[in-house]
């Protein structure tokens, strides 16, 4: 199990998707609680390699490496270090969740469903733990036509708007991603990411490597999505079914990220210097995405629109704390405190696609579990739920305070360390970004906690708005949902070294290997 258990992570959702193929139909318990007990696989093997790697987080470990197609130097490599170790994780345990609620609340095409979901994680997984551009990128297409179809076929009303919108803009991020590592592989003659990695693709031809970097970066962005390619997601967030939301912010936003990590950064460090320091586009983009999105949540009404612009914001965080460990390249070299800065900077990044993919994620299925009752997400509809339902009105405080950074809660620690690291670094944007914290607590506080829950209930507003629905407290099941991510949420706001200690290995072994260039 040692040497192949990326393996064993990545496809064992695979087997499963396979496995269910051969269910009846009619069947539909016996495929919930499959699909439910085969992704406990790859949660258990995802915790077994996150306590490995902890001991040196900064190596790859369970390297595999196999002949695929060796005419053209493709190979199946696969490797972890701190940074995917816990996107495993993170992944793992947010599918996990999304089959179990999905069990109570998907009633039609269950078969196609599990299917669908199985096979995206699998992509997820392999995207995470791939270290050959061409398997990368294999991996990451399969993502693509599950989630389309989960969005175009349980998603809502304008499901099939939101379905080709995504699939659009992001075949196109595809198309400049492929040409991009081909280029890559033309300059260096390898699809290994740490062989290209060591080799700096075109670092001796400027314009070349701003050609390939910019392709990367359109891939990427989109994916993030990073403002002005964000624009795909409040519509694929709102019509999507619960548990896709939860994925789609969760996870898939965070391949994105993991790719500016994992490969522009170490392949094009002068270049990402320079598009983060001399002429700042990437940091720019970033803020913008951070304010922009804060104040579109303000002006919200429908709940899952509102937590939809939440990630363009959050995610904009990720990008501030990317762009100024690139930006560090450009001082002054072998700076004590400007490498810590560095390092903490993009701790914070990595530390913010972990507890976003938590939080967002536990956000998206509390929308679920209102909708599920009012079948409307509209938030004037809503006023003074906390009397009614106050358990649900609890766990909705936990994960809202969370999301605007209360300290004590994981959102904190991941904000923090952006904004520490990069007020040394690039100090104008980190102070343009401050906005989008008070801005958040304000939508958090006023949209979410006013609007919601305080204030008097009046029956007849809830009757007339959602034409007389019973009006509950949390079930048992949808308690078993919310339960790991709280206790993740409080678990990392009050001892954040217990995922910081894998990053931070990471972190600091790239930063190492970028700064000689």
């Amino acid at each position: 199990m040692g040497t192949n258990v990326l393996s064993i992570i990545t496809f064992a959702p695979l087997l499963g998707a396979l496995i269910i193929l051969f269910i009846p139909r009619e069947k539909e318990d016996w495929i919930r609680w499959w699909s439910i007990a085969i992704s406990l696989v790859p949660l258990g093997l995802a915790f077994f390699v996150y306590g490995q790697v902890r001991s040196a987080p900064g190596q790859m470990w369970f390297q595999e490496a196999y002949e695929w197609v060796p005419a053209i130097s493709v190979y199946y490599r696969l490797g972890v270090d701190g940074i995917s170790a816990v996107m495993l994780l993170l992944t793992a345990l947010l599918s996990t969740l999304s089959y179990f609620y999905s069990a109570f609340t998907i009633k039609e095409r269950v078969k196609e469903y599990y299917f669908l979901f199985l096979l995206l994680e699998t992509g997820m997984f392999g995207v995470f733990v791939s270290l050959d551009l061409i398997l990368f990128y294999v991996f990451w297409e399969i993502g693509l036509v599950p989630m389309y179809l989960l969005i175009g076929v349980w998603g809502g009303e304008r499901r099939i708007y939101a379905a080709i919108k995504f699939f659009l803009y992001t075949l196109v991020g595809s198309v400049a991603l492929l040409l991009a590592i081909l280029g890559v592989y033309f300059q260096t003659g390898t699809f290994s990411i740490l062989e290209a990695a060591a080799a700096h693709p075109f670092a001796d031809n400027f314009s070349l490597a701003a050609l390939a970097f910019w392709g990367f970066f359109l891939g990427f962005a989109i994916k993030v999505p990073c403002f002005p390619f964000h624009t795909w997601l409040p519509d694929a967030h709102t019509e999507a079914p619960t548990a896709g939301s939860v994925i789609l912010a969760g996870v898939l936003l965070k391949l994105g990220a993991y790719g500016f990590i994992r490969i522009v950064l170490p392949f094009f460090p002068q270049v990402f210097r320079f598009y983060a320091y001399n002429l700042p586009l990437i940091p720019i983009l970033a803020v913008i995405s951070m304010v922009y999105g804060a104040l579109v949540c303000m002006a919200q009404w429908d709940l899952k629109r509102l937590i939809a612009y939440s990630s363009v914001s959050h995610m904009g965080y990720v990008m501030l704390g990317i762009s100024a460990a690139a930006a560090s390249l450009a001082l002054e070299r072998g700076h004590a405190a400007l490498s810590t800065s560095a390092v903490m900077a993009l701790n914070g990044a990595t530390l913010q696609m972990f507890t976003h993919g938590i939080i967002t994620g536990g956000l998206f299925f509390l929308v679920g579990i209102i909708y599920e009752r009012a079948h409307t997400r509209d938030l004037r509809a809503f006023g003074g739920l906390a009397s009614k339902v106050p358990y649900y009105y609890g766990i909705t405080l936990v994960t809202g305070f969370a999301s605007l950074g209360l300290p004590g809660l994981a959102g904190f620690w991941s904000e923090f360390f952006v904004f520490r690291g990069s007020f040394h670094i690039i100090p104008v944007f980190a102070a343009i970004g401050i906005v989008a914290v008070v801005l958040t607590a304000a939508y958090i506080l006023w949209k979410v906690v006013q609007q919601m829950f305080l204030g008097e209930f009046q029956q007849s507003k809830w009757d007339a708005a959602t034409h007389h629905a019973p009006l509950s407290d949390m079930t048992w099941w949808e308690k078993v949902t919310m339960w790991p991510l709280v206790i993740v949420m409080v678990l990392v706001g009050v001892f954040p070294s217990v995922i910081v200690a894998l990053l931070n290995g990471a972190t600091s072994a790239l930063l190492l290997a970028v700064s000689s260039c």
